[in-house]
């Protein structure tokens, strides 16, 4: 059977990656596609400990947090993401490496950030939803009550200049300017998606 396809979402908050994520999950499914829509942090143990941990339920240094991170990816690789590629499946992931590195920048070293995520599988295809922070942050405000760890102006801007850098370095890399409105967004999604890994949309 041929391997399934495995697209990853990343941005800043604020930049749509969810809403955009389950508009393709329903393009793929609707053109006759098996699709498995993820995210990380997952909902599984270690995944629900990191989430409590940006919401400032409990606290542990940065360095254990990107420890954490490491450790719900490696367990969502093996139980989940490498099982549906294996079955011929698109995975589609909100969230996934690059947001462990853009984020972990801001106080730990990116050298070491990439070596502990050195040994995961690389997407097909990671879609870089960029967007201005003044813009993240008015939409933050709308959809939620409680900022959450990362989600200050100064941290926001560089995360975005850090994702900008990676999008550089990273294979499979493709940008996409999150500031028009969804509808737009969704267009040149499933453009880039039949573009680059020549699927039917």
């Amino acid at each position: 059977m041929k391997r399934g396809k495995f697209i990853v979402f990343e941005g800043i908050d604020g930049a749509g990656l969810t809403t955009q994520a389950n508009l393709l999950e329903k393009a793929l499914k609707k053109a006759g596609y098996k699709v498995v829509l993820t995210k990380e942090p997952t909902n599984g143990l270690i995944g629900g400990l990191i989430r409590a941990c940006l919401k400032n339920e409990w606290k542990t240094s940065l360095l254990s947090l990107q420890l954490l991170f490491a450790a719900d990816r490696a367990h969502h690789l093996e139980k989940e993401i490498l099982p549906a590629l294996k079955k011929g499946k698109i995975v589609i992931c909100d969230r996934y490496l690059l947001s462990t590195i853009a984020y972990g920048m801001i106080s730990l070293e990116k050298e070491w950030l990439k070596f502990i995520n050195s040994k995961f599988l690389q997407p097909d295809l990671t879609i870089l939803l960029d967007l201005s922070v003044e813009v993240s942050l008015k939409r933050i405000k709308l959809s939620r009550f409680g900022a959450e760890l990362f989600e200050k102006k100064e941290e926001l801007r560089k995360v975005r200049k850090n994702y900008l850098k990676l999008a550089k370095e990273f294979p499979n890399v493709y940008v996409i300017d999150a500031s028009r409105s969804i509808e737009e967004v969704h267009e040149e999604v499933k453009k880039l998606v039949n573009r680059v890994l020549k699927i039917r949309l």
